[in-house]
């Protein structure tokens, strides 16, 4: 500290820094176009400060940050703080300061809402005290104890598990009623994910939401810094932060890595009309891309604002934020929502080329090592694949949930796309020889948040999203689902024999595809949102996880625990390169029918050890794979010579003989095998085959 800091404070870091050496807080928020800042700290009462300090331009304020020092005694009542700021307020383009508005720190610990607290008094124009979120001063709380932690790392045999953490627990009886919905909850069903074979937790947004704003995902995100507060039971922000940590540190030790989904494209403040909670307040043109002529936001993620990443100091606050998360809770990586956004310039084009954040995050030393998945599409631009300037990163494949879905249905002319993403989608992630991609960059997903979960895709034919409040025009599926013959539930048993086959199929491509498979909480029992493919506003039964599904379902649940099981036995399926010569397609026959009225496709993966692999020690069995969407049973003909096969896989027949654990495989008769409608047959070959 040099001795204008012990007077004036410090530009860095931004936010508030508890100064125990020195008995003093330091404040430091960026505004560029901001004419006048107060400090204000408040006590027990949030509409009237205990202290409020004017920051001085030509004391205050280095470059545009402006900042101060006060000393411990000053601050000794507060509990937490907040800023009032000045500036153009004459119609000055990209300007929104509004003197009376009290807002909360971007980088505040965490927030606290009053018990007046009201989302509508910061849409207006006119003071909000005693209803404006306010951050929280820091407490010298224990430090979290993550003695033995380690960071899990997976490869050929990760299984992704999508996850919301309040939806994942509240009807489940194992888990303690304090505990259902939170962070806590997840801990308890630990052993259950176990159990399935997950290796990567995959949460919905965790930051801090708006309780006002009306969504329930997460998707709106208010706070970048802090754990929303109705995941936890802990009444106070340390305790929310550790339970969180705790959660981390349990996943970890079971093996299980832990991914946050994150949301760096908008804000819960919306666009013009919403409310006035920080950053607009705080410098509306640094944070937020505007439109041409300044006085509009721009709406490329279609909720009303898009984040100006392409502004250093908004990229700080993401870099920040990333750099926070794993630090402070141990997580291994981030799903990034939207993630075309962040390749907007300054102007609101695209630059797939090289976008400042997208280095900024990859060049980052505390970043190393993280696990980086894009949704690589908004509302506005489709980068999936190649176009997408984050090369290493993976990235959620769309393509593979459209075209698996089609071929399942039976749609024409579905054949040659389902091969491409079963051998790992090299039309979009080439294999050179000018880029090289890997197959594990692609995400598969047949469902999940955002769309029909897997029971509801197999038993409804259009959207029933009444509950939403805003008719069925919502959500993100087409024409892709088919109810098998009924129209929701319940079902007659021929059509509900059917849906679990259907499911059953969709299972098995999933795992079965090259890539890393990921699939929706509750869909390995046949959760049912009752054929809403958008509740992101439902906070109830519709959304909870029922788990008295899995007893119902337990056929089910078995069968994709032994797909997980068969997948992570053959490291092929999940290997590191592209299969190349390692498969053979073949159709009913030698030749493999591509054409539009084809619906069946074979293929034999070959599991000896060849090419200097070093992700394969040991040779394992080959796989055979009969696939028939055809809605009438088809023979098909072995085509690989002189090797006994045993059947590990049919959706056509019911548990226990859809997924044959190993100790119960027997051989098939003949090379002729009839592979029932709408139905995969997987054999396995009785040993390796050394040196093909």
């Amino acid at each position: 500290m040099n001795a204008w800091d012990g007077v004036q404070g410090n530009p860095i870091p931004c936010g508030v820094s508890r100064l125990p050496g020195q008995r003093a807080y330091n404040f430091a928020v960026y505004s560029r176009h901001a004419s006048a800042v107060s400090l204000l700290l408040y006590g027990d009462d949030p509409a009237t400060p205990v202290l409020r300090v004017d920051l001085q331009p030509l004391s205050n304020k280095t470059g545009r940050v402006w900042h101060c020092r006060v000393p411990e005694e000053q601050v000794r009542l507060a509990r937490c703080y907040a800023y009032a700021m000045d500036g153009p307020n004459d119609g000055s383009p990209g300007h929104s300061f509004d003197r009376d508005k009290v807002l909360f720190d971007p980088y505040a610990p965490a927030l606290h809402f009053p018990a007046g607290f009201d989302r509508a008094a910061a849409c207006g124009p006119g003071s909000n005290a005693g209803r404006a979120p306010l951050g929280v001063l820091p407490a010298p709380d224990a430090p979290f104890d993550w003695t033995g932690d380690r960071h899990p790392v997976h490869g050929a045999d990760t299984i992704v598990y999508e996850l919301h953490v309040r939806n994942f627990t509240m009807t489940d009886p194992s888990v303690p009623l304090p505990r259902r919905g939170t962070f806590a909850g997840i801990v308890d069903k630990i052993p259950y994910l176990r159990d399935l074979g997950v290796t990567v937790v995959e949460l919905m947004p965790v930051f801090q939401c708006d309780p006002q704003e009306g969504s329930t995902w997460g998707y709106m995100p208010l706070h970048f810094f802090s754990p929303h507060d109705a995941y936890s039971s802990a009444p106070d922000p340390g305790g929310r932060m550790d339970e969180l940590r705790a959660l981390v540190k349990a996943l970890h030790q079971a093996d299980i890595e832990v991914v946050l989904d994150v949301v760096f494209n908008h804000t819960t403040e919306g666009g013009a009309g919403g409310p006035t909670y920080s950053y607009r307040g705080i410098d509306n043109s640094t944070y937020y891309l505007l439109a041409d002529d300044m006085t509009s936001y721009r709406n490329d993620a279609g909720t009303g604002n898009v984040l100006r990443t392409a502004h250093s100091v908004t990229r700080k606050l993401v870099l920040d934020c990333l750099r926070f998360w794993v630090r402070e809770a141990h997580v291994d990586g981030f799903r990034f929502d939207l993630a075309t956004i962040l390749t907007r310039n300054e102007d609101g084009t695209v630059d797939v080329d090289d976008p400042a954040i997208i280095d900024d995050i990859a060049s980052d030393p505390q970043l190393s090592g993280i696990r980086l998945i894009a949704e690589a599409w908004d509302p506005g631009t489709y980068q999936l694949g190649r176009l997408f300037p984050g090369r290493t990163w993976f990235q959620w494949n769309g393509r593979f949930r459209d075209d698996v879905r089609d071929f399942v249905k039976g749609t024409p002319a579905a054949v040659g796309r389902l091969m491409t993403r079963l051998y790992g989608s090299d039309d979009l992630f080439p294999d050179g020889p000018v880029d090289v991609y890997r197959p594990f960059q692609s995400v598969n997903f047949v469902t999940c948040h955002d769309g029909f979960c897997l029971y509801d895709l197999v038993a409804y034919d259009r959207k029933h999203n009444e509950q939403n409040g805003h008719g069925n025009t919502d959500g993100s599926d087409d024409n892709r689902s088919w109810n098998c013959g009924f129209e929701g539930d319940p079902a007659p048993p021929d059509v509900m024999a059917l849906r679990k086959r259907q499911a059953r199929n969709f299972a098995a491509l999933l795992f079965l595809s090259n890539g890393i498979p990921m699939l929706s909480a509750g869909d390995e029992f046949l959760r049912t949102q009752r054929g809403n493919n958008n509740p992101y506003n439902q906070d109830g039964e519709l959304t909870w996880v029922d788990w008295s599904r899995l007893d119902e379902h337990r056929d089910v649940h078995r069968f994709f625990q032994g797909l997980i099981a068969l997948r992570k036995a053959h490291r092929l399926l999940g290997h590191g390169r592209f299969w190349r010569e390692r498969v053979s397609w073949y159709g009913m026959g030698a030749t493999k029918d591509l054409s539009t009225d084809s619906h069946a496709l074979a293929f034999c993966l070959h599991g000896d050890v060849r090419s200097g692999d070093p992700s394969l020690t040991a040779p394992e069995p080959d796989l055979y794979v009969m696939i028939n969407a055809w809605w009438q049973d088809l023979t098909f003909q072995i085509q690989e010579p002189g090797t006994a096969w045993r059947r590990v896989v049919d959706t056509a027949r019911v548990s226990p003989d859809d997924y044959v654990p190993p100790e119960r495989r027997e051989a098939v008769d003949g090379r002729d095998q009839v592979v029932k409608a709408r139905s995969i047959v997987v054999l396995e070959a009785a040993a390796p085959s050394v040196g093909r």
